[in-house]
């Protein structure tokens, strides 16, 4: 073995040793309720191949002590909320109605992650007659929806 190659061996060993040391961050994980998961592409997140590129924001930008809520929408796959400029303890909520009445039958949200400032949900299906609308949440209390589309 080349002086080179051990080098090079040592280098990505102790590479290896120093990000095993290193606490692994904590990922935020989708809670739902009702009966979230009935429709197809639900429990799927937007940037799944089959809906990649099909969203487009429908609606306008909600705010909120200074956090953004914007709602996307597919033809293809269903709708997805998502929140930036947040603060810890805040989620972003999709709810989803399943005979456009706007009532809340399934809901997704997904918390923020520890480091960043942006969350965005799984996928709710709001095709065929069903409606969906985007929350920001924190500490529990709603503070502004995008309304039912």
């Amino acid at each position: 073995m080349s002086r080179r190659s051990l080098r090079t061996l040592l280098a990505a060993g102790g590479a290896a040793a120093v990000m095993a040391l290193l606490p692994v961050s904590a990922r935020a994980q989708p809670f739902s309720g009702g009966n979230y998961g009935l429709y197809g592409m639900e429990g799927q997140y937007p940037t799944t191949s089959f809906c990649s590129g099909t969203f487009r924001q429908i609606g306008a930008t909600k705010y909120a002590a200074g956090m953004a809520l914007k709602y996307f929408y597919s033809d293809k796959c269903g709708s997805f909320a998502r929140i930036e400029n947040s603060r810890p303890g805040c989620a972003a909520v999709l709810q989803r109605s399943d005979n456009g009445t706007g009532r809340n039958d399934g809901w997704v949200s997904e918390t923020v992650d520890s480091g960043i400032d942006y969350a965005y949900t799984q996928i709710g299906n709001n095709l065929n007659g069903r409606v969906s609308r985007a929350l920001l949440a924190c500490d529990g209390h709603d503070l502004v929806n995008t309304g039912w589309y």
